[in-house]
Order: structure tokens, then sequence, then C-alpha cells
């Protein structure tokens, strides 16, 4: 057999081929996978809200919305400028109406009562707060001083007698309790050395026997030097008419006398007085106030309304018919008032 020119044969089909094997197979490392991963479990503890605000469990909502029982103020849960649960501790002012006159007066108006205090001279009215549920009621000294029976009506109309546990005439206080009662609406002590000049405030008391009588102003100034009578002689409730066919009241005036500068206003206030720093205000006081609350816009109590200028009555006495507001009250601050309980509640009678 002759060369082949164009180079070797090809081998015959009887003489096997010999190629390397395959490599062996290899995932390719940025292949996408062919199953998505699976979700993340959803945990059942929680309630998701819509929006930034991200998520509050279910207890938190609850504490918010069942909120304190001893202090007031804004309570927020949630993210910044998410959705939120608000709700305003230590009242019942409901958000939508936080900071307004008729949100404070729903709120607080069922713990002013009024006080009806009968003695042998006649009847005076004056109005109290309520601060416990069993019945202690904050009121002035001079509404209830020398009563023989007292006679207080919540604002469901319903009436209870009360006794008094404790007074202190130096700084004009009362502290009485109704007798078998539970339940009832109380009021929150606020903290008036937080006030400042022009803050708004509301008024609620029994003017000229009117219950539940709401007015509005501002604090107009504070640690005024108001003096006013210790003695029985210088009761300062709304007179009513008396057994012996005249004008009276438990002390057997019909105005509120005070001093303030030096000078004595709405009648004398006798020779045994008492001198406190009180919180002035614009908001309309009459006779009857006294005892009543003076509350911020957080439904709080910030002061027990005293004393009144009626500017016809000036320089001598005045009947309930022509004594009249002219937005100078005055009222002690609740700081003085939480600081004299545990007095009162003693039982102390001076």
């Amino acid at each position: 057999m002759s060369e082949n020119p164009y180079g070797p044969s090809t081998p015959s089909a009887a003489t096997p081929a010999s190629y390397p094997p395959p490599p062996a197979y290899e995932p390719d490392p940025y292949a996408y996978p062919v199953e998505p991963p699976a979700a993340p479990a959803r945990s059942r503890g929680r309630l998701r809200l819509r929006g930034p605000g991200g998520i509050l469990t279910a207890v938190a909502v609850a504490a918010a919305v069942v909120g304190g029982a001893t202090s007031y103020g804004l309570q927020q849960l949630g993210g910044d400028g998410g959705d939120t649960v608000r709700t305003v501790s230590g009242t019942t002012v409901s958000e939508s109406s936080k900071g307004t006159v008729a949100g404070v007066a729903a709120a607080v108006s069922p713990a002013v009562v009024e006080i009806s205090a009968t003695s042998n001279g006649g009847e005076s009215t004056g109005a109290g707060v309520v601060i416990t549920s069993n019945g202690e009621i904050v009121t002035n000294n001079h509404v209830i001083s020398g009563a023989q029976q007292i006679k207080v009506a919540l604002k469901s109309g319903k009436t209870y007698t009360a006794e008094v546990v404790g007074t202190d005439s130096s700084k004009d206080l009362a502290l009485i309790k109704l007798k078998n009662a539970s339940g009832l609406k109380t009021a929150t002590l606020g903290n008036s050395d937080n006030l400042q000049v022009g803050d708004n405030v509301v008024a609620i008391g029994s003017p000229e026997g009117l219950s539940g009588t709401v007015t509005s102003g501002i604090v107009s100034a504070l640690d005024r030097d108001v003096t006013v009578a210790k003695e029985n002689g210088g009761s300062q409730g709304q007179g009513r008419q008396g057994q012996g066919g005249g004008q009276g009241s438990a002390g057997g005036e019909d105005s509120w006398p005070f001093q303030f500068g030096g000078e004595q206003f709405n009648g004398d206030t006798g020779e045994s007085t008492t001198t406190y720093k009180a919180i002035q205000t614009d908001a309309s006081l009459n006779p009857g106030n006294s005892g009543g609350a003076l509350i911020d816009m957080n439904g709080a109590i910030i002061g027990i309304n005293s004393a009144m200028y009626s500017a016809s009555s000036s320089g001598g006495q005045s009947s309930s018919s022509d004594a009249g507001s002219v937005g100078l009250g005055f009222a002690i601050p609740v700081n003085t008032v939480k600081a004299d309980l545990a007095k009162l509640r003693s039982g102390a009678q001076d």
C-alpha cells in the first residue's frame, strides 16, 4: 500500500477513539434560584397599621385607651409622623375637644356640686369639688362655717347630707364628706405652680343658686395677697331667704367681703381675718361661686374660687341684688389645697 499524501489515515471503526471524560456538574453561582425565598411568618400578637406609624402592640393600644388616674397630659404611641393613639390621662376630656371650654365643662361639671348650708341665720349656697369617689369634697370654710345642716346636690340632681371633716380658716378651706356615697365622679387636682399669666381657665360653680354655671377667662395675675374674714360674720356664700324673714346666710352676710391693697371691698370683713396668696382671674364669678372649681384647659383643677370684687358694693354693704362680677375674681391655688389635705382629713377644726 502507498503512503497517504494527505496525512494519517482515519482510524477504522474497529479502533476506539480516546476522548477525556466530561467534567462533573456544578451549579452556577450566578444563576437565579428556581423558587423565590419563603415569606417570613407574620407575628400573631401585633396589630399592623398603614402608613409610617409602624406597629403597635395590642397591649400598648389597650394601655393608652385606659390611661392613668393620677396625672394629666397628652400620651402618644406610634412612630414620628405616623398613625398615633392619643388620650388625656386623669381626665375624661376627649382629644377632639381638648382645650375647649365645652370639653372641659363636659368632663369636670359632674365633679362640681352645689352646697346648701343652713344655720340659725338662714341658708347660704356655695359650691364644692369632689376629690374622692366616696364623697370627700373640698370647699371654702366660709361656705359651711357655722352651718348646722349641709345638703349637697350633684349635677345629676341626686342629693346627699354631708358632715364636716375638717376646717382651716387660715386658708379658708374645708373638707366635707357625703353620707353613704360611692362611685362618684372625681376631679383631677392639677399643679398651680405651672400657671402663667394669660393661661385660659374655666370656672364652674353655683352663682345666685344657678348650679353648674360655666364661665371662662384667663389668669390675670398670680400671688395676689387677698384677705378674707375668718369668723362666721364674713361668710361669702350666696344668701337665701332666712327663717326670720330677711336675707341671710350661714354667717349672716350675703356678700363676699375681702381686702386687697389695704382696702375693704364688698362689705366689712371684721376684725378676725386671714390672708392668702390667690390666683386672680377675669372669669366671671358671683356670690355662690365660692368653693367651686377653677380649671385649666386639660380639665385639671388649679384653684378653688373664693372671692370677687363687685364695683357696686365697694366701700359698704351690698346685697345679692346689686352685686355682680366685673372680672376681678380670686381663687385659692390648688397646691395650697393639696398641702392642707392631710390636716383637713385629720379632723382639724380651726
